[in-house]
């Protein structure tokens, strides 16, 4: 029977060292970590996202702006608006929802954003960094689930860990932070073969392929740290992750739940790369 690794309770505890931080780097250097959000246009899931980064924002003590801008805003306002917050003193990450727009080019948008601001870590320079392990930031998603497993006592080095997803924001960065990590990696897809049998040697195995309960507990190692990045919703409205908790919650030894697992972590780990963005920034 596993352990529910519970992302509400570890994302407390990560703002609330966040609001310590907060207050020593106003006490000391007169510095408020600053986070800019541009949201263009009215999807409704992006809508929560912004109001959610808002109130951590608010949370840990940090200064906000929102940039609410209508679905006909051009490529050349946009980019303008990004290079104005690129050069004020205050903002110290910048952070563009996605998706945008079709009639936005969501690339130029990512590379307009200056790296030390680049809070989400998309921009190319940052991804490099990430490549080569000398990073300031992390993807949001991948350093949450990071968290999570330490939050574990689990010990990465040596094990067998596997990834399934190769998406830039989750599955490709999550492989190299487990490999800086001196975990053994493997990344699957929907072109890997016998799949089933390369998840049954991982001792931590991350999901994060957008298919509803597709991990079942024949494929999971007894004992394997299971963390699901996944969030689908059922034909009856509620939600599921990619992993089939029912099956594979008795063979694994931790488990993220879905929700309250994975996703009260990636606003978290928002927050403090833009502390560290602040932090460095003091000469």
């Amino acid at each position: 029977m596993a352990k529910i690794i519970n992302g509400k309770e570890v994302s407390a505890s990560v703002r609330e060292e966040l609001k310590k931080e907060t207050a020593e780097l106003v006490e000391k250097y007169g510095i408020r970590p600053g986070l800019a959000v541009i949201i263009v246009g009215d999807d409704p899931a992006s809508k929560v996202y912004v109001n959610n980064k808002e109130k951590g924002c608010a949370e840990v003590g940090y200064y906000s702006e929102v940039y609410r801008l209508p679905a006909e805003t051009t490529q050349e306002e946009l980019i303008a608006l990004v290079q104005k917050l690129n050069s004020d003193d205050k903002i110290h990450g910048i952070l563009c929802q996605l998706p945008l727009p079709k009639h936005l080019d969501e690339n130029e948008v990512i590379l307009a954003i200056n790296p030390d601001k680049d809070v989400d870590a998309f921009h190319p320079v940052n991804v490099g960094r990430i490549m080569i392990g000398d990073y300031s930031f992390l993807p949001c998603t991948p350093a949450g689930v990071m968290t999570l497993i330490e939050s574990t006592g689990t010990d990465i080095s040596g094990k067998e860990c596997v990834v399934i997803g190769r998406s830039n924001i989750v599955g490709k960065p999550q492989a190299m932070l487990l490999l800086h990590k001196n975990g053994t990696v493997t990344i699957c897809h929907s072109r890997t073969k016998n799949l089933a049998e390369v998840t049954r040697r991982a001792d931590i195995l991350v999901v994060a392929i957008g298919k509803a309960d597709f991990v079942t507990g024949d494929m999971v190692k007894e004992g394997a740290v299971v963390i699901d990045v996944g969030m689908n919703r059922r034909a009856d409205g509620k939600l599921t992750g990619d992993v089939d908790f029912a099956s594979v919650e008795p063979k694994a030894s931790y488990i993220t739940p879905v929700p309250g697992g994975v996703g009260p972590m990636t606003i978290s780990m928002l927050l403090r790369n833009t502390m560290t963005a602040a932090k460095n920034t003091i000469k």
